[in-house]
């Protein structure tokens, strides 16, 4: 994607009222590229978030935005029933002059805009209890919304993003082929994926047989995409929906306690400073089932524990297999840093599994 440096004729196709004052680069995203617009309405300031979006990852886009537009407006019209301020605890998608989600400059450049959601912070990493508490609460809000959502009318916009079975089949085809001989130095991390094939199949298998209902799914529940009240702390909304899709809150649940119960980096290379906090896991789970009240089933319940496992050493297999791959998927800054990043996930799953019990009996 190319760097935009004249934005007119492109925020001039959208539904936006006032005169232009700065467009600026935003946020931390690596995705897409962000931006933040400035309009003057009648001498007051008035936000817009612009974005560019990742065309390649997200193809097609039509597909992407039909699923953010069915998903916010069944959230905004849910939020308004229940007294709310949808353009508040809710992204608002700003339309084309001609009723577009999106906008078409050419063939690989579309464009989006939302209102910006003003007095809100987003943190990057979760350096409290209450603010991991209150973004447990911000996702199973989230989640209680949609709770009554037909997830079969959404698109997978990421094919089989969390069908571990496949992924794991992945990971094998990258170790068998070995295109740059590096097998020999993680043998021990392979033998960790090889050793753990019974836990692969048991969601996939669980969502396909009915036991687990698909739902909607953020697919990336991390602390940096809810927004805080930058005063009070407490939730305001979910953001990033790009990767809303069919799937099950065992998913979203488990993502979340693998990015926030790890109180190191995604690549420290120093293992016996990375251990499972179980004291956030409590944290989160509280205010997770708290918020989703009866916007859960027992089914779901009983793998919550599992799906914290489960995404770990998803995300730890696929840290492995892009190594052995030649680091072609996820951004690397120094050699070796996938490895490590296996390793704290790996790390991570193995503290789980000795507490696994609690963590049942916790849920329960």
């Amino acid at each position: 994607m190319e760097t935009i440096t004249n934005f007119d004729n492109i925020l001039d196709k959208f539904l936006i009222d006032g005169e232009l004052k700065s467009v600026e680069p935003y946020g931390f995203g690596h995705i897409n590229r962000t931006y933040l617009a400035v309009y003057d309405v009648n001498g007051q300031n008035k936000r817009y978030i612009v974005q560019q979006i990742n065309s390649k990852l997200f193809d097609p886009v039509e597909n992407l935005m039909s699923n953010i537009e069915l998903v916010t407006e069944f959230n905004r019209a849910k939020i308004r029933a229940n007294g709310g301020d949808p353009d508040r605890e809710s992204l608002t998608i700003v339309r084309t002059k001609d009723g577009k989600t999106f906008y078409k400059r050419d063939e690989d450049s579309y464009f989006r805009v939302y209102i910006f959601i003003e007095n809100t912070v987003a943190y990057q990493t979760v350096s409290n209890d209450k603010d991991f508490y209150y973004s447990a609460i911000a996702f199973g809000n989230f989640a209680k919304l949609l709770a009554e959502f037909d997830a079969s009318k959404l698109y997978e916009i990421i094919p089989n993003f969390h069908n571990t079975k496949k992924r794991f089949n992945d990971f094998k085809k990258a170790v068998a082929d070995d295109i740059l001989k590096r097998a020999k130095e993680c043998q021990e991390e392979i033998n960790f994926v090889m050793e753990r094939e019974h836990y692969y199949g048991q969601l996939v298998d669980k969502i396909a047989s009915g036991e687990i209902p698909l739902k909607v799914t953020h697919n990336d529940t991390k602390l940096n995409n809810v927004l805080l009240d930058d005063k009070t702390g407490e939730p305001v909304a979910v953001i990033d929906l790009d990767t809303i899709m069919p799937g099950t809150l065992c998913y979203d649940f488990g993502d979340s306690i693998r990015f926030g119960c790890n109180p190191c980096e995604e690549d420290e290379k120093d293992l016996s400073k990375v251990n499972f906090r179980f004291d956030l896991y409590k944290v989160y789970l509280d205010g997770y089932l708290t918020a989703l009240g009866d916007g859960i089933t027992q089914a779901e319940k009983d793998n919550l524990a599992l799906g914290s496992i489960m995404m770990t050493i998803e995300c730890g297999m696929r840290f492995l297999a892009d190594y052995l791959s030649g680091d072609t998927y996820f951004k690397t800054t120094r050699p070796g840093q996938n490895l490590d990043r296996c390793r704290t996930q790996f790390k991570l799953v193995s503290d789980m599994e000795k507490i696994f019990d609690e963590m049942n009996a916790l849920v329960k």
